[in-house]
């Protein structure tokens, strides 16, 4: 008889946002009337910029040509979005990487989740805490996370608290990890950290012999100096960290699905290239992001979408300052939303944080994301994101201010 894996078995019967939607549709059967505003997932509301959507009709008709049709294309992207990116984010900060070392993906959700195909189910594997979930749910799924226990914790993964005792700065572990999670700005929390302090995780990776995983997801979002765009720039990460990147946030593509991973050819382990393994892998299980998505990738880079799409930026960086500032007003203990759409909140009341979830939902009608779904560290804490529109964030703030 076949078997499954049963690694899938040890985690919750839902994903945090299932969770979450789930509930959201309880209240509204309950209250038909009730008029929800949703600031929980980072899910983008403004449309594609121009620059993007011209792209993409112009790529329609080509594939509408016989002459100029594209059917599959190479599979770790063409190269005039791969020299894109190489250049606008990488070259133009007097980073050297070559388009060879870019893999252009459908996301960088999946590029999270599928990294793990190159690495040993044996690695001991380090996050902080509170974390985006796919990072330990997937290491859960292979194999490499042990079981859960009644902290919270799962006894085979390394937990980097990142609290308010510490300022949401993780500190270096005293068990030794083989693969690091990072995500920086960060999400759920909207922390930061510097350069210097980037540097400090690239030197200890590299003395002990492990692999960053980077996620720069909110790299868009950066406004203060001494805030690093890309891990690249600490000495030495060329070869032990892995960049993930995404349009998501700074595009806008969360429908249309455009990602890509930085895996330098410098980085080994025991004289095997991972830019060779991964290329191996993107070869076999991906066919490649459609060719209408890549050109529309590619306009964001031109004069005209970078004009756009920080404006959009801007646009979802000014309901930060809003929920921030509203929250404060309100008397509620807060962080980040200076450099990161998120916005971290200390419950009130000793409450839980899904018990503030529910109160929320019931006497303001707003929605947001319970701490504990990313960690036990983030319980008594909760999320609130940006990307809603300008009005309905004016008003979510009136309805918390009014509690």
């Amino acid at each position: 008889m076949f078997r499954i894996n049963d690694n899938f078995c040890k985690l919750a019967e839902s994903y945090l946002f299932s969770e979450v939607a789930r509930r959201i549709n309880a209240f509204k059967q309950s209250h038909p009337d009730a008029d929800v505003i949703r600031m929980g997932i980072g899910d983008v509301t403004l449309p594609l910029c121009g620059a993007a959507v011209k792209a993409m009709h112009e790529a329609v008709e080509e594939e509408a040509g016989g002459a100029t049709f594209h059917g599959y294309g190479p599979e770790q992207g063409y190269p005039f979005l791969r020299e894109a990116i190489a250049e606008n984010d990488y070259r133009q900060r007097g980073i050297e990487i070559s388009a060879d070392e870019i893999f252009v993906s459908d996301g960088a959700k999946s590029d999270t989740g599928n990294i793990g195909d190159i690495l040993a189910m044996s690695n001991k594997v380090a996050v902080t805490d509170p974390v985006y979930p796919v990072y330990v749910d997937t290491n859960v799924m292979g194999g490499r996370a042990g079981e859960f226990g009644q902290d919270g914790c799962w006894n085979g993964v390394i937990y980097l608290p990142v609290t308010a005792v510490n300022g949401f700065v993780p500190q270096l572990p005293a068990q030794v990890p083989d693969v690091i999670y990072l995500c920086y700005p960060n999400n759920p929390t909207g922390s930061t950290i510097t350069k210097d302090e980037l540097q400090s995780w690239v030197d200890y990776a590299l003395k002990v012999g492990a692999v960053i995983i980077y996620d720069a997801a909110y790299e868009a979002y950066i406004s203060e100096d001494n805030v690093p765009h890309t891990i690249y720039e600490c000495k030495g990460a060329k070869g032990c960290a892995i960049e993930l990147r995404s349009f998501s946030k700074n595009a806008g593509f969360t429908g249309t699905r455009l990602g890509f991973a930085v895996v330098p050819m410098d980085l080994k382990c025991k004289g095997v290239s991972l830019n060779s393994l991964w290329a191996r892998r993107h070869g076999t299980k991906f066919n490649g992001v459609p060719y209408i998505i890549q050109r529309a990738g590619e306009a964001v880079y031109t004069e005209e979408g970078q004009t756009q799409t920080k404006a959009q930026v801007a646009y979802y960086m000014n309901n930060a300052k809003v929920i921030y500032d509203g929250l404060k007003e309100a008397g509620y203990t807060v962080s980040g939303g200076v450099n990161a759409p998120y916005i971290w909140l200390k419950t009130p009341d000793k409450m839980s944080s899904w018990e503030f979830f529910d109160y929320l939902l019931d006497k303001a009608n707003v929605v947001g994301t319970p701490g504990s779904g990313f960690g036990p560290s983030g319980e008594g804490y909760f999320r609130l994101t940006s990307f809603g529109s300008y009005e309905n964030t004016v008003r979510a703030m009136e309805r918390i201010r009014a509690l």
